[in-house]
């Protein structure tokens, strides 16, 4: 028995708007049969007394510390700017 059918495959293609030829549409039946049939397998798994985790390493923050650093002045920072006004790049409108 399938656990996806290929009307269910046709009509997830029309939701996406794509179009799928007939064979395809069966060999994305069978490749997402199993896919499903692989996560099945999960389900086997004792899981009892394993805790729930969001991840499977500990995540340690690795952001380096805030710093305060020279950087460039306005003018050396505008210098290449193809257009500027009032100390700002000026850039074309792409509103209307």
């Amino acid at each position: 028995m399938d656990k996806i059918t290929k009307e269910q495959v046709k009509h997830v293609a029309h939701l996406a708007r794509l179009s799928v030829s007939e064979e395809e549409a069966d060999r994305f039946t069978e490749q997402l049969d199993k896919i499903i049939e692989f996560a099945e397998q999960l389900n086997e798994v004792d899981t009892d007394h394993i805790s729930p985790t969001s991840h499977v390493l500990d995540i340690h923050n690795v952001l380096r510390e805030d710093k305060t650093a020279p950087s460039l002045d306005r003018e050396e920072a505008l210098r290449n700017a193809p257009d500027q006004e009032d100390g700002q790049v000026k850039v074309p409108s792409v509103l209307e």
